[in-house]
């Protein structure tokens, strides 16, 4: 049987990786090895903060609506608590967008926090 070199096969899986690995420093997007191990690395970070990013921006969301709530003499727990009460079905995005753009609409909310109680 004859011997197949599949070199067309080998030359299109480097390629592919070598253009995944565009723009990375050094050897990292000349070399095939180091190029694969940083493209697997990468696309791990990649899935990796796709998830993250959701946990920091609610982070993110609930520094702002304590800071501001905090500004209208209440901690953040207990504006939560007092919206539910109120029956104020908000979620925290849009809580920190008023906390930001619109204060006294966020006053407003405090209020009816405050009242619930």
């Amino acid at each position: 049987m004859a011997r197949v070199k599949g070199g067309t096969v080998t030359r299109a899986r480097r390629k592919k990786v070598l253009k995944l690995s565009r723009g990375y420093f050094g050897s990292k997007h000349t070399l095939f090895k180091t190029a694969k191990q940083q493209v697997m690395k990468s696309l791990m970070y990649a899935y990796r903060d796709r998830r993250q990013r959701k946990r920091d921006f609610r982070r993110l969301w609930i520094t702002r609506i304590n800071a501001a709530a905090r500004i209208n003499g209440l901690s953040y727990s207990k504006l939560m608590h007092g919206l539910k009460v109120a029956g104020v079905d908000i979620n925290r995005k849009m809580l920190a967008e008023l906390a930001v753009s619109d204060e006294t609409a966020f006053k407003s909310l405090v209020d009816m926090a405050k009242s619930a109680k």
